[in-house]
This record gives structure tokens, C-alpha cells and sequence, in this order.
């Protein structure tokens, strides 16, 4: 069986001015992955190749299905042809419940936008306590993470088509970096890889996307306890009302010595 890459070369024509040649180009592969509890399938997403047990683990965190490493005893991947890669399973232990219904319906309330939006927030206002701590960060420091996240993006700096998830602990030190195509995959990955190496709760880190921060980013950093998550990109309406209420800190538009502080002012010093 050969592993999925997560980079492919294509011919592409490219226009200089008046000059076109035909030339190979480096792009990064997007594939479907199947979750799978047991032999149920429960989720398919389109992903990067890599990390994909970690991505799996941290969307069954994000979606309140297991909560610490003992509950996933088992990880592994599907033998059935052809899809060996892209299909992962995950055992679960004896006394973790799962409840599909749920799932569906969580499923519901999230994936569409206006009215659900309310939906979504009374379902963390039931899982998901608001975050109190006295954690705080300097602006210098938060100065210094967008370019400590670009020059760990080996795959971005080949493709250029590739989002980020950089969680940073209080020094500033690069903990976990992943790429995928989705930012909500990358942010799974990352928190997959702290369930895995038994970091979580996540208190005082600081979580960077490379794209914007919308709710879904911000509920699956609230669930894993991560007070504050700044973003390259803006913000959506509904993670700035997340962050206020949960107590989270939300900095966007990171740039340089640049960024937008939209709740939680009192964990950055200037």
C-alpha cells in the first residue's frame, strides 16, 4: 500500500506577459477522508493527506465524542481497496457512549449560518464552561507568531494553497503546526495532536489560523480550552459574540506588528 502525499505535480500553462510555456507545478493534494467508529461510518470530509489520524481524533474532541487519550484505544486505517489511506477507524473504549442522533443533529445546527447560529451557541452553552484565568500575552509576543507560522509551512511554501493551525505556548514556542486545505481540519489536527500527547486542557496557549476565525474555530479552541486564538485574516460576527461570552480572547487581522484585539483586552499587554 502506498501513502497518500500531500503534494502532486501538474502541468500547468504559465503566462509570462506575452511568453506561455508548459511547465510542471507543485500543488497540494485535497482528497476525501471517511471517519468511521467501528465499521459505522460517521463523517466525511475533504482533507491534505497527513496527520489524518490526529484529524480524526480531534473532530470526535470538537464534536464531544471522546474527551481524553484512553478513549480512543485504537486508531487505523481502512485495508479496503482503493481507498487504504482515506478511510480511518477508530475504535472506541467500552465505556465511552456515542450517540449518532446527536452527531446528526450537531451536524444540522452547525453547518448552515443565520438562525442555526443560535442553535449552535445554546448547544456550547451546554457542553462548554466560559474560560477564567489569569493568562495574559505580550503584543511583541504576539507580533512574533505570524512569521514563525509561515516559516513552518514546509507545504504552503511549495504550494501556496494551503491553510495553517499554529498553537504556540506562553514563551511564544511553536508546540504543533499542521496544514490542510480547511482551517477547521487544521485546527482539528492540532487539537487531535494535544489529545493524543495528553496536553489537553490547552490553558494558557495561544492559537493561530492562518485564515480568518470563524465560529467553528472558535468553539473547537473553547472546547479545548485555548484562551486566546488569533488570526492572519478578519473575523466573523459570530466569533467575536462566542469570545465575548465564553471569555475567550480573540485578536485578527495579525499582521506584522499589526492585529485588531475584538474581545478578551484583557489578556494582551501593550
Amino acid at each position: 500500500m502506498t501513502r497518500r502525499k500531500s503534494t502532486a505535480q501538474i502541468h500547468a500553462l504559465k503566462i509570462d506577459e506575452k511568453r506561455a510555456s508548459t511547465r510542471k507545478d507543485l500543488v497540494a493534494v485535497e482528497e476525501p477522508l471517511e471517519i468511521r467508529i467501528g465499521d459505522e461510518s460517521i463523517a466525511v470530509t475533504m482533507r491534505t493527506p497527513g496527520n489524518d489520524f490526529e484529524l480524526a481524533a480531534g473532530f470526535l474532541f470538537s464534536e464531544g465524542v471522546i474527551h481524553r487519550p484512553a478513549d480512543v484505544p485504537h486508531i487505523s486505517y481502512c485495508n479496503a481497496d482503493p481507498q487504504e489511506y482515506n478511510i480511518v477507524t477508530i475504535q472506541l473504549a467500552r465505556d465511552v457512549g456515542f450517540d449518532r442522533k446527536r452527531l446528526e443533529r450537531h451536524f444540522f445546527s452547525t453547518s448552515a449560518c443565520g438562525v442555526c447560529g443560535k442553535a449552535a451557541l445554546e448547544t456550547i452553552r451546554v457542553h462548554a464552561q466560559p474560560i477564567r484565568d489569569d493568562f495574559a500575552v505580550e503584543v511583541d509576543l504576539l507580533f512574533s507568531l505570524d512569521e514563525k507560522l509561515r516559516k513552518a509551512q514546509p507545504v504552503f511554501e511549495r504550494t501556496g494553497a494551503l491553510h495553517a493551525a499554529g498553537l504556540f505556548d506562553e514563551r511564544g514556542k511553536l508546540v504543533f503546526l499542521r496544514e490542510d486545505v480547511g482551517r477547521h481540519n487544521a485546527v482539528d489536527k492540532v487539537v487531535g495532536a494535544a489529545l493524543l500527547a495528553g496536553k489537553l486542557p490547552l490553558a494558557r496557549h495561544v492559537l493561530l489560523v492562518s485564515g480568518r476565525s470563524s465560529f467553528e474555530i472558535m468553539q473547537k479552541a473553547l472546547l479545548a480550552r485555548i484562551p486566546v486564538v488569533a488570526s492572519v485574516g478578519g473575523p466573523s460576527s459570530l466569533a467575536v459574540d462566542l469570545a465575548t461570552e465564553f471569555g475567550m480572547t480573540l485578536v485578527s487581522f495579525l499582521r506584522g506588528r499589526r492585529c485588531n484585539v475584538y474581545a478578551g483586552k484583557q489578556r494582551v499587554r501593550t
